[in-house]
This record gives C-alpha cells, structure tokens and sequence, in this order.
C-alpha cells in the first residue's frame, strides 16, 4: 500500500480508458494524477463530493492555509448540505469568474465526472475512487482539453500548476482522512 506525498499515476492508470474520456475525444493535453488514502471509498468520497468553488474548497494542508485567507480555505468537516451533487448540476470553478463544471457522471463512492466548454476550450475532469483492500482508496484523476492555442505552454506550465494543486490535494485529504480517524 503506497502512501507516500507522490502524485504519480501507473503506466496502467494512465493507458486505461475512464468514463469521461469520450467528452473529450481528441484532446491536446491529458494530465493524470494519482495517490493513495489512507481510508476506505465510502470514507473518501464525502470529501469528494464536496470539493469545488463555491462548496468546500480545495483541500490543502494546514500549513500550506496559513497562507490563504481564511474564507478560501477548504472545509476540514463533511458538509451534509454539500452532498447532494447529481449529474447535471452546475458548479464553480477556479478558471475564471464565469468558468463552471458540468456534473456528468455521479456513481457513489467510485465515479465522478465533469466537463465544461469555455470559449473553444472543451475540458473534462474524471475522478475515480479504487478500493485497496477495504483500508486505503487509491484515487485517479484525469483531465483532459482541447482548443488550447499554446499547447506546450498548457503541458509544461498548466501541467506544473496540476502537479502542485493536486499534490496539496492529496496532503490535504490525507491531513483531513487522518484528524477524522484520530476523534
């Protein structure tokens, strides 16, 4: 069971095919993350389901908050008014004052899908809970675009960006996973 901070999908996450891909059928640039929870599915996917603008945040760790103001920092509870996301609602997202996510696919406690059209930008965002042996849930995250007019600057710059906000991610749920078992 890996529990290390590594964001790193396998090559077998990387080449298999997830709900959602077909939304973005010919995309430009794919980023896929993945890391290990110390915690079930059922555990998890609350926080998942949560997640967003608007919602509960972002989750990043305590010490990395310090430096955001306290209303943009994420939630460290589940918020039962927060889980009642279905396919089709709409929720805010980081891209822009306007920019938004379509919930697509929302299968409890494994599958969740958005996508979103912003200008010639068409964008889908899949999230996948594994379970691993009933004590750790191993989560893969897929995004994938196309339109993008400097497609090395979204690699490299927006692949960096990726990199760090889902490697704070993970910190962030592992913290909240960890302080939640410790009550």
């Amino acid at each position: 069971m890996m529990m290390s901070g590594s964001v790193d999908p396998t090559s077998a996450e990387i080449t298999r095919a997830l709900p959602g891909d077909d939304l973005v059928p010919h995309p430009d640039t794919v980023m896929d993350r993945a890391f290990t929870l110390p915690a079930p599915c059922e555990e998890v996917w609350p926080w998942i389901n949560q997640l967003g603008k608007n919602r509960a945040g972002w989750y990043a760790p305590a010490w990395l908050e310090k430096f955001v103001p306290p209303r943009c920092r994420g939630l460290r509870r589940i918020e039962t008014s927060l889980q009642n996301l279905a396919a089709g609602d709409v929720i805010g997202d980081w891209g822009g004052r306007d920019a938004t996510f379509e919930i697509v696919v929302h299968q409890p406690p494994h599958v969740l899908v958005h996508r979103s059209t912003r200008g010639r930008l068409r964008i889908s965002w899949t999230i996948i809970l594994t379970d691993e042996s009933g004590r750790a849930t191993r989560v893969h995250l897929r995004f994938r675009i196309n339109g993008v007019r400097h497609r090395r600057l979204v690699e490299y710059g927006g692949g960096l960006i990726d990199f760090l906000t889902i490697a704070a991610l993970a910190a962030g749920l592992r913290e909240r996973l960890t302080h939640r078992a410790l009550r």
